[in-house]
């Protein structure tokens, strides 16, 4: 069962995250819940990010696999915070295309840090998440509603990178989930040198 459902699922993994999106920092948020959902969902370089948090911390194991994607998005909100403000924060974009290469790195070459050190690298790149997020908050309808959004879209891609990340159970799921590390650091860099 797991040699036929494991190709499918890369496959399909692959094609969800080749697949061209709109970036998510359009300088413009129209409403409420529904903008702030979709913000982080339509930006691949936030999808692969977040996906990668909940891929490491599954790697890594308890505590890692709930504590990192709980770090992420609470940092985040103190990104999203000093984004409202105005606090400006230099390479943003820069920021965010270098969490997908660390982290699909991280994930790539099994890196087993420790929980501290997990901790301060997946926050680190939540405060370019969050600036982000912040930045176009005050534009939103609604922005509570939008804030909610992007914190809900936010947990749901980790949780997703932690389903995957229950692959390294076995010898063969361990190898797709590296994989799957290396397609991020990639995407990442390919972000990064302004190629996709």
């Amino acid at each position: 069962m797991m040699r036929r459902t494991l190709p499918t699922l890369l496959l399909s993994l692959t094609f969800a995250l080749s697949a061209v999106a709109a970036q998510a920092h359009t300088g413009l948020a129209e409403g409420g819940f529904v903008s702030g959902f979709t913000h982080p969902i339509l930006g691949w370089d936030h999808v692969i990010a977040m996906v990668a948090v909940g891929l490491w911390g599954a790697f890594l194991g308890a505590p890692a696999i709930w504590a990192l994607p709980i770090v992420f998005p609470m940092v985040m909100a103190f990104g999203g915070a000093l984004g409202i403000l105005g606090v400006p924060l230099p390479a943003v974009e820069t920021g965010i295309a270098l969490s997908g290469v660390v982290l699909g790195l991280l994930v790539a070459f099994a890196v087993r840090a420790p929980l501290w050190v997990a901790g301060l690298i997946v926050g680190i790149f939540a405060v370019f998440h969050g600036h982000a997020h912040g930045t176009e908050l005050p534009s939103a309808a609604n922005p509570l509603a939008y804030g909610i959004g992007f914190v809900l879209a936010t947990g749901m891609l980790h949780l997703i990178g932690i389903g995957f990340g229950f692959l390294t159970s076995s010898r063969g799921g361990r190898i797709a989930v590296r994989t799957i590390g290396a397609l991020i650091a990639a995407m990442g860099g390919a972000y990064l040198a302004g190629i996709a």
